[in-house]
């Protein structure tokens, strides 16, 4: 899965697809809304590896962005729902309807220098998208494995979702290098203010 960037410039890498596109809403990327537009759907379906880069994307309209943006709130509620062994029967039916459709097709074509590239056989659907994405998290709904690793950054102000894949299943940010840093960064500063007051 590629490494996506938050708004802030954050890196991080949830592991899925889905996880993704949960990363794009305010409440996981600092307050900033990283799907305000068709232009910046189109950017995170290419970076999200939905399409391969370069494939033409004029379709992409503001009835796309909400529609993405629905299904982002319906795999949010059921992957916090997961963690917390709660229900989310509502947005359960709305992913598996949108799973239930089916997802682009690929083909492989040869690119520069006869090497094998990935592109769509038809112009992206908006609906075959969802569809893709809604299968992803269904997959990871449905594997015991993948569902084990489900995660949620233990970051201050952060609530991404991530797979802990890590050896030991030790992982607790979504980037060590930005959450984690912060906790490191805090904890040294909590000793060493204990330290000062200690006589």
């Amino acid at each position: 899965m590629a490494t996506v960037s938050g708004a802030s410039g954050r890196r991080f890498d949830t592991g899925r697809v889905c996880l993704d596109l949960v990363a794009t809403g305010a409440a996981a990327s600092g307050g900033c809304e990283r799907l305000d537009g068709p232009a910046r759907l189109a950017e995170w379906l290419v970076a999200s590896r939905l399409v391969p880069c370069g494939t033409p994307l004029a379709a992409v309209d503001e009835t796309w962005v909400a529609r993405f943006r629905q299904l982002r709130t319906g795999i949010d509620r059921l992957m916090a729902a997961q963690l917390t062994g709660e229900g989310a029967d509502h947005a359960l039916e709305r992913v598996n309807a949108l799973a239930a459709g089916a997802p682009p097709g690929l083909r492989a074509v040869r690119g520069q220098g006869g090497v094998l590239v990935r592109t769509l056989s038809a112009d992206p659907a908006c609906g075959a998208l969802l569809a893709a994405v809604a299968r992803d998290a269904v997959d990871l709904l449905t594997d015991p494995v993948a569902r084990a690793g489900l995660r949620r950054c233990e970051g201050d102000a952060c609530g991404r979702l991530y797979l802990d894949t890590s050896r030991g299943r030790r992982r607790r940010w979504c980037s060590s290098e930005v959450c984690g840093n912060r906790e490191r960064v805090a904890r040294h500063r909590r000793r060493v203010k204990a330290d000062s007051v200690t006589p």
